[in-house]
């Protein structure tokens, strides 16, 4: 056997794991969640070809005019708030010793399991005796509200444990992107007496543009795709005020066995999800500025 041929074996048995783990959990259930969207079927008996009656049943069902209402919501609560907090952190590190120590700080809820961090902050925004209400009680005399059970207040309270877990991840690619900008040009500009402001303003943020997009793209993905929170803080709940896409999905598939309406939603969350993805990208051309 020639060398090139050799070579070529030995590639494609080491990227197998990864074309299998693709194939298995990427692109075969993809497939399989189209097929089902057009068929009726509770996942025992015979499966029956209905075409697009479970999109039909999705838009004309309130619950899920519901979770998407309150799917936006949550995005358009958790996508700016966590990158301007992740950017601001990133910045506030960037010079700073011992940033190692920082990053890990930050990074540590990133890692920690969605469910022991909801149960955590369960305790903290308990209405009763969250030690959340308990200091604003002791610091301001104020009594505070019911978090996870007001309507108002339940998906807000969602988005800041959502801020709260994911700003490390999104804290680490700005500093990544940070550590990327060429010293020459804040040693140009304060040649040419740019102030910090000018520099941050006119170096900083144009040239930090790549990595704001990636990091604006992940989290629309991971806004729509909010679940573990809702499902462990509030079930959904209070009348449905923090019932999200992914919710809706799990429940008309594990709660209700209407696994063809469950695929039909799924496909309608991928195809928003894919259009908001589209859509940042094409006006992407007009903000994100790469360096020669």
């Amino acid at each position: 056997m020639n060398p090139k041929r050799s070579n070529t074996i030995w590639g494609f048995v080491f990227i197998a794991p990864q074309l299998i783990g693709l194939l298995a959990f990427s692109l075969i259930p993809l497939i399989a969640a189209f097929v089902l969207s057009t068929l009726n079927w509770d996942g025992f008996g015979a499966a029956e070809f209905i075409g697009i009656d479970n999109f039909t049943y999705a838009f004309k069902n309130p619950d899920f005019q519901k979770a998407m209402t309150n799917t936006l919501y949550f995005a358009l609560l958790t996508v700016p708030m966590g990158i301007f907090l992740a950017l601001l952190t990133a910045v506030a590190l960037n010079n700073v010793r011992m940033r190692v120590v920082y990053r890990l700080f930050f990074f540590m809820p990133v890692v920690t399991s969605s469910v022991a961090v909801a149960i955590v902050w369960m305790w903290l925004l308990n209405g009763d005796f969250g030690i959340i209400n308990v200091l604003l009680k002791q610091i301001f005399g104020v009594q505070g509200p019911q978090w996870l059970t007001d309507l108002k207040l339940v998906l807000p309270s969602l988005a800041i444990v959502s801020i709260w877990k994911g700003i490390g991840f999104n804290m680490v690619l700005f500093l990544a992107g940070l550590q990327g900008i060429s010293r020459d040009y804040y040693e140009a500009s304060m040649i040419d007496g740019a102030t910090k402001r000018q520099q941050f303003w006119r170096i900083t943020l144009p040239l930090l543009s790549p990595t704001t997009l990636f990091v604006t793209i992940i989290a629309v993905i991971d806004s729509f795709k909010v679940f573990d929170t809702a499902f462990v803080m509030t079930s959904g709940g209070p009348a449905k005020a923090s019932y999200t896409m992914v919710y809706h999905i799990y429940e008309l598939a594990f709660k209700n066995f209407q696994f063809g309406k469950s695929s039909a939603a799924a496909v309608l969350l991928f195809v928003i999800i894919l259009f908001f993805t589209l859509l940042q990208t094409h006006y992407s051309r007009k903000w994100v500025h790469y360096a020669d």
